[in-house]
């Protein structure tokens, strides 16, 4: 008779737990918990491939180190699943990403286990440093690991971090995550490195208990690789590359590296694959790095029929379409192709379509070099990342005023990745600049235009920013029109107020309006279309013939309706009586949740506006 083997990830509370079976055991635990990372995030939805990438890595990290008080820091975050099912979290496992529940990143206040939060790409090792000299600094004996993807390993942060550490010689491991793919497969040279790196130790037949060897050997001087890599020409002690699957083999690597004294940074090569256990996550081309929630058995996706095609996908259609009437049209994104649709633009023009790798800094200066030889660059960056290259946009592009377009997805709230990916704060950081031109479409149709528009426009550097998702359904124009620049829209008419929209809260706005005028309340609607530069005209006449102005806007204070007001306000037409009132996003980190809830909670929904203004005309009646 076969019999079942005992669950063991049932009596598996916390790590200490973990670390008290015996290491016969982990093979089993690795097992249960790749299934129960399957299981949980075909409820949830999430990222699922590269936590099914690193389950026995995960595992042995635990096992082999006396975590909290080691520091394990995981890169990004999208790994951290089987991380947080060991530490305590498993009973919540299935809240991930939903309102209330588990974030689908790391985050300092969900757990000690979580020691830095992390959603952006290429933190770990700059925090580990900081972590393992503030260890030196307090004469504290614990280990500090950090764990990087090679997608993430091609950020710059990274390597100012390798060159700190490197120099330092502060005693911290660095564990390299080498799946050859990150959110698409990886680009640049490094990738090209690891492959030599990677042929060489299969070529060498590197196994573990030679790694162990190595490790081992490091006090005595001895047990170098055979030939220097690029890490250990940075200060680094590098093992590898090692099998990342083999549990068992990690535990003996791991432990011999634990146990050297020696105050030296070193980097372990860890080769794994994405995905890797599950079928359907091997056999897809991202190895489901994304997924919704899903049938276990097969990996189909319940992702429903769109209602409309999402702002991303009418921005690449549009971009495909400018770029076939100007070959001076060129689009760069940073490791983010399917995200921003340019993966569609490449596949139409693939000489003009390049990925720069997680490299949002130079993906601007790339851009703006291509504009100084008069290219018509597009640089699409979702709004959260461009924040990484604010000072290439402010130094090497608005200051030399070069024509350098940024097509910003996700801006404003984006519901399950939270407050690390919120588009919250474009507004404020791109209508403060000089020479910058800002537009935010109303809806899919708009979006195109902007296209359009950002293409003809060579006096200078031109933003647009769009949400994230479907849009609301209208009628695509064959052509984008190119717009004037500064030229708002009225919408509806109407007498007594006034609400002024930026971006896709339109529709919101006049639903508030529709809801307003139930109430004998009449609402004219106007598009401002720009932030950067204001239609004054426009701005006069909602004053001169209303008794009240709302701005609306899906970003932070200090943007969009800060402008507003002190333009109203230095012009002296805030006449007596007159009410001005600008809504924005709370000031507030806002967690993740449903993206409807979140504006809701923000007040910028249909009711939310309503609300204001009725309060309001109540106030001054």
């Amino acid at each position: 008779m076969n019999h079942l083997p005992t669950p063991l990830l049932d009596k598996i509370k916390t790590p200490d737990d973990l670390r008290r079976l015996d290491r016969s055991a982990l093979r089993q635990v690795a097992d249960e918990l790749r299934a129960e990372t399957i299981d949980a995030v075909s409820v949830t939805g999430g990222h699922l491939g590269a936590g099914l990438g690193v389950v026995e890595l995960t595992t042995a990290l635990h096992y082999v180190f006396s975590t909290p008080n080691d520091r394990l820091i995981w890169d990004v975050g999208h790994q951290a699943y089987p991380h947080k099912i060991l530490t305590g979290r498993r009973d919540q496992i299935r809240t991930l990403r939903k309102g209330g529940g588990l974030s689908g990143f790391t985050k300092r206040a969900e757990s000690v286990y979580d020691p830095f939060g992390a959603a952006h790409s290429s933190t770990s090792i700059s925090a580990a440093l900081g972590m393992a000299a503030a260890r030196d600094l307090a004469r504290a004996d614990n280990h500090v690991v950090a764990v990087i993807g090679d997608g993430a390993m091609s950020a710059g942060m990274a390597y100012e971090a390798l060159n700190n550490a490197g120099a330092l010689k502060s005693r911290l491991l660095v564990i390299l995550n080498d799946n050859d793919m990150s959110i698409a497969p990886p680009v640049g040279a490094l990738s090209a490195h690891l492959a030599h790196l990677n042929a060489r130790g299969a070529a060498g037949g590197l196994s573990a208990d030679l790694v162990t060897a190595q490790a081992r050997g490091r006090e005595a001087g001895h047990g170098t690789a055979p030939a220097a890599s690029l890490f250990e020409t940075l200060g680094f002690f590098y093992i590898g590359p090692v099998d990342g699957h083999d549990v068992d083999g990690l535990v003996n690597i791991l432990e011999a590296i634990r146990d050297v004294r020696d105050p030296t940074a070193v980097l372990l090569h860890v080769r794994t694959q994405k995905g890797f256990g599950y079928t359907p996550a091997e056999r897809s081309a991202d190895r489901l790095h994304a997924v919704s929630p899903f049938d276990v058995a097969t990996g189909a996706q319940s992702k429903g029929k769109p209602a409309a095609p999402t702002y991303t996908r009418v921005f690449a259609d549009a971009l495909i379409a400018a770029a076939a009437a100007d070959p001076k049209v060129v689009a760069i994104t940073a490791a983010m192709p399917s995200g921003t649709g340019l993966d569609l633009v490449a596949k139409a023009f693939p000489d003009r379509t390049f990925d720069v790798g997680i490299a949002e800094q130079h993906a601007v200066t790339f851009a703006a070099g291509l504009a100084t030889e008069g290219f018509r660059p597009f640089c699409a960056i979702y709004s959260t990342f461009l924040q990484r290259g604010y000072d290439q946009l402010v130094h090497d592009v608005a200051i030399q005023n070069l024509p350098v377009r940024f097509a910003l997805d996700r801006a404003g709230l984006v519901g399950a990745d939270g407050a690390t990916h919120a588009g919250s704060f474009d507004l404020a950081y791109l209508t403060c600049l000089p020479n910058m031109v800002v537009m935010a479409p109303a809806d899919e149709a708009e979006l195109v235009h902007m296209t359009a528009t950002a293409a003809a426009y060579d006096d200078g550097p031109i933003a647009f920013r769009y949400p994230r998702g479907e849009g609301v359904g209208v009628e695509l124009p064959g052509k984008g029109e190119v717009l004037t620049i500064g030229r708002g829209r009225i919408v509806r008419e109407g007498k007594d107020v006034a609400i002024l929209s930026l971006g896709t809260r339109l529709h919101a706005s006049l639903a508030a309006a529709d809801h307003l005028s139930s109430r004998g309340v009449s609402c004219t609607v106007a598009d401002a279309r720009f932030a950067k530069p204001l239609d004054y005209d426009l701005l006069r006449r909602l004053v001169r013939h209303h008794r009240m102005l709302v701005t609306v806007e899906e970003g932070s204070q200090g943007g969009f309706g800060s402008m507003v007001a002190a333009y109203l306000a230095n012009e002296d037409l805030l006449r007596p009586g007159f009410r001005l009132r600008t809504l924005t996003l709370p000031d507030l980190f806002l967690d993740h949740d449903d993206q409807f809830k979140q504006y809701e909670a923000a007040g910028l929904n249909a009711a939310g506006i309503a609300r204001v203004i009725e309060t309001s005309l109540l106030q001054s009646a």
